[in-house]
């Protein structure tokens, strides 16, 4: 039996935005985009299905889901709260030019936690999405150039 992680969850406080953030300034593919019942804000009535990818990596998604999808409003304000606070780290993203990638990303106005750095793994910059969770972003031994 295999098993494969192909989705995972980041909150975000606005979808929108988010969408944007996502795909626009990281370049990341919009994949689904789609209203699950009547989404309203704060609600749970309704969900608004929305992920993104990398291109070429179909296996791979991350939903942007409002704190609201699937919990009741306390533990909705509970996540909301520690998005906002910059509490939440939901993963790390690769790259093959850690550098490049950190030059390119700034000047399309990610905001960067530090600069790319030599780490035992390889070299690492971390970044804050639009929402405040923040994300490694790391050029792993196996890409450096050979030399």
């Amino acid at each position: 039996m295999g098993i494969a992680l192909t989705h995972t969850t980041v909150w975000v406080l606005d979808q929108d935005s988010a969408k944007a953030f996502y795909t626009e300034t990281l370049g990341l593919e919009l994949r689904s985009d789609v209203e699950i019942g009547k989404v309203v804000e704060g609600g749970a009535e309704g969900i608004r299905w929305l992920t993104v990818g990398p291109a070429g990596v179909p296996g791979a998604e991350l939903i942007l889901a409002h704190p609201a999808m699937g919990h009741d409003p306390e533990t909705a304000e509970q996540i909301r709260a520690l998005v906002a606070k910059g509490a939440l780290g939901p993963g790390v993203m690769t790259t093959e030019d850690c550098h490049k990638s950190y030059r390119e990303l700034s000047e399309r106005g990610v905001v960067f936690l530090s600069e790319p750095a030599d780490r035992p793994y390889g070299i690492e910059a971390m970044f804050r999405d639009d929402s405040g969770n923040w994300f490694s972003l790391t050029q792993h031994k196996d890409f450096y150039p050979a030399g």
